[in-house]
């Protein structure tokens, strides 16, 4: 009895010390009806501005309710979103600053920006180090990664969905800090937002057997039938099994893939080490009340954005 009552406090201090954990990593900076989420790793630069984020107290209406969003989708009027941004900014104490976002397309495209351009560029992601200039990422599943290099002070903003994950763009936006600004990748603090948790993020044969041809350690990052799906097996060779009726095969299995645990894989196999990366345990597809999810809400739904950027002089 005195053994498993000594378990149960020792576990009881476990948990309390995880929970004191993300405490110490991550905070909710509160202003004018908004949470921008922050973390003490990024928090403690004076000459950083950061956050992520979240979905409430926007000026935009949707079913029923004002959130922050900060996309310009079809169901929300341009002005609104710009208000929306306006009033981020603004808790963030960044009003002085550019916003520049880009036109993401789900790739490894990675752009330079020491200036506004004419248009948003296509890609996924950006890097700078020009003060004043302030870059964001949209989501509303997919992982947004902020990347500081506190020597340099080069920052970037990086969109990774699984197309961009599996072309490794976090790994590359590294490089290109690395060409562009001399960055070390062990001296670079890398933080990854809120997105879609293995728990909610099934994926068909196609998206397993694509990450099995480019990472051999892909099955860590997958639940499920992997091995079936990644070489391309028949999951139910005996149909007749189902009871199905004829004509009528089985809709093909799949499986739930962890892309904050894969980028993070990329980032620690890039040279970041692991004490420099902070992860959030938040899932957009649970967290509907906190977060936009694109998946859980069937489209229908705002967009999530994750800023950082050099304060002006």
């Amino acid at each position: 009895m005195k053994s498993a009552a000594k378990s149960r406090t020792a576990g009881r201090r476990a948990t309390r010390r995880r929970a004191d954990a993300r405490g110490k990593a991550w905070s909710t900076l509160r202003a004018d009806g908004l949470q921008i989420l922050q973390t003490a790793a990024l928090t403690k630069l004076p000459w950083l501005v950061h956050g992520f984020s979240t979905r409430p107290g926007g000026v935009s209406l949707l079913d029923g309710g004002r959130v922050l969003n900060l996309g310009f989708t079809d169901w929300d009027a341009r002005e609104k979103v710009q208000a929306n941004r306006a009033k981020l900014l603004r808790a963030l104490r960044a009003s002085r600053m550019k916003l520049l976002t880009l036109r993401q397309i789900h790739s490894d495209v990675i752009h330079i920006l020491e200036a506004a351009p004419a248009a948003a560029p296509q890609g996924d992601a950006a890097i700078t180090n020009a003060p004043g200039i302030l870059l964001g990422v949209q989501t509303a599943d997919c992982v947004p990664i902020l990347l500081v290099d506190p020597r340099r002070h080069a920052v970037a903003a990086v969109h990774a969905g699984w197309r961009g994950t599996l072309g490794r763009i976090a790994a590359k936006t590294l490089g290109r800090m690395q060409m562009a600004f001399g960055t070390h990748p062990e001296s670079v603090v890398a933080v990854l937002g809120p997105a879609i948790g293995r728990c909610c993020y099934d994926v068909g044969p196609e998206v397993a057997q694509a990450y099995a041809g480019r990472f051999a350690q892909a099955r860590e990052w997958f639940d499920g039938p992997f091995d079936q799906l990644a070489s391309g097996e028949e999951p139910n060779p005996f149909k007749w099994l189902s009871r199905t009726p004829p004509g009528h095969d089985l809709p093909p299995a799949r499986v739930r893939l962890d892309l904050v645990a894969a980028n993070r894989w990329q980032l620690l196999d890039a040279g970041v080490p692991a004490s420099n990366i902070v992860a959030s345990e938040l899932c957009t597809s649970c967290r509907t009340d906190l977060l936009f999810s694109h998946r859980k809400e069937n489209a229908r739904t705002g967009r999530l954005m994750a800023v950082i950027g050099v304060r002006p002089d």
